[in-house]
C-alpha cells in the first residue's frame, strides 16, 4: 500500500514501513510458512488494503488497487473479499501476519518482511507546476528557475535529499508523511496550495500526484528521473504477500505476465506515470 505511493505520501509511509517491521516477525513468519503456501485462502481472494487512500483504493472500490484487485478476482474465478485497514505502523502484523488476507497491492520491491511477487510497474516522484506558468518545462530538481521558489515537498522522502542539495529547503513547505488518509490528505494540500499560489511548485510520489493533478486541472507533471548521486527516486512495486507461499507468489507472477497490458491501462487512466527499467516513459493504449 498504494509509494516514495504511495512516497511522497502513502507510498513513502510504505517504503519506511518494511524497514521499521520488527526483524523477529520476520524470521517468525519465514521459518512457520517456509514449510507450505497451503493456508492462502482458495475460496476467495482476500485483499487487505487501506479504506480511504484514493486514488489507490476505498471502500467503495474506486482506486486502482480495486481494478487491479478486480481483475485478479476474475482470472482466479473467485469473489474479492477485503479487509480494511488504514497504512500505518504495524500493517503488515495486523493483515497479513494475522492472515486476514492473502495478498496487499503497491509493496515496493525487496520491502522486509513481505514475499514479492515480480514487480507489475514502476514510476517515480514528479514535480507539478502550474500549466503555462514561468516553471512549465522543468524536468530536474537542480534548475536554476526553481531558485528562491517555494517548493512544496512531503517531509523524509528522497525528494527532500534533493532539494537540500539544491539549496531549496530554507523556502520549501513540508508536508506529513504518514497520516491515516480517512483524516488528511496531504498531497490534495499540496494541490490546493500549487493552484492557489501559497508554493510555487510541488513534488509527490506520481501514482498519487499524477491522479490528483488530474483533477485538479491546468497543472502540469514531470517525472524527475535526471536526479542521480543520491535516494532512488523511482521504485518497482510488487504485491505482498507472506515469506514461504512460493506457489502463491508463482500464480500472482502468472497473472501479472498475462494482464500486464491491461494493468498498465488501470494505471494510465489514473494518470499514473509509467517507466521502463532506463527510466523512459512507457507507452501505453488505454
Amino acid at each position: 500500500m498504494n509509494l516514495m505511493t504511495n512516497h511522497l505520501g502513502r507510498h513513502a509511509g510504505k517504503l519506511c514501513l518494511g524497514v521499521a517491521v520488527a526483524v523477529g516477525l520476520a524470521a517468525m513468519a519465514g521459518s512457520a510458512e517456509a514449510q507450505t503456501s497451503d493456508l492462502v485462502n482458495r475460496a476467495t481472494l482476500r485483499v487487505c488494503a487501506d479504506p480511504a487512500d484514493m486514488p489507490l483504493s476505498n471502500e467503495k472500490g474506486e482506486g486502482f488497487e480495486n481494478k487491479i484487485a478486480e481483475l485478479l478476482a476474475k482470472d482466479l474465478d473467485v469473489p474479492l473479499v477485503y479487509t480494511w485497514f488504514p497504512q500505518a505502523t504495524g500493517f503488515y502484523r495486523r493483515t497479513l501476519g494475522e492472515r486476514k488476507c492473502d495478498v496487499v497491492f503497491g509493496v515496493p520491491s525487496g520491502a522486509d518482511p513481505y514475499l514479492n511477487t515480480n514487480a507489475y510497474f514502476r514510476s517515480t516522484a514528479i514535480l507539478i507546476v502550474k500549466k503555462g506558468g514561468p516553471l512549465d518545462g522543468i524536468d530536474e530538481l537542480g534548475d536554476p528557475k526553481l531558485k528562491d521558489k517555494r517548493v512544496g515537498v512531503i517531509a523524509g522522502t528522497p525528494a527532500a535529499s534533493y532539494m537540500v542539495r539544491y539549496g531549496l529547503m530554507p523556502k520549501a513547505k513540508p508536508y506529513s508523511l504518514t497520516v491515516d488518509r480517512r483524516y488528511e490528505s496531504p498531497a490534495e494540500e499540496m494541490i490546493k496550495d500549487i493552484k492557489s499560489g501559497d508554493i510555487d511548485a510541488g513534488i509527490l510520489w506520481g501514482p498519487i500526484g499524477g491522479y490528483f493533478a488530474q483533477q485538479a486541472g491546468d497543472l502540469t507533471t514531470v517525472p524527475l528521473v535526471k536526479e542521480k548521486n543520491g535516494p532512488p527516486m523511482s521504485y518497482r512495486l510488487t504485491f505482498g504477500i507472506r515469506p514461504g507461499e512460493d506457489n502463491w507468489k508463482h500464480r500472482l507472477n502468472e497473472f501479472i505476465v498475462k494482464h500486464q497490458g491491461e494493468i498498465n491501462a488501470i494505471l494510465a487512466s489514473y494518470n499514473v506515470p509509467l517507466l521502463d527499467e532506463q527510466d523512459k516513459p512507457l507507452p501505453v493504449s488505454q
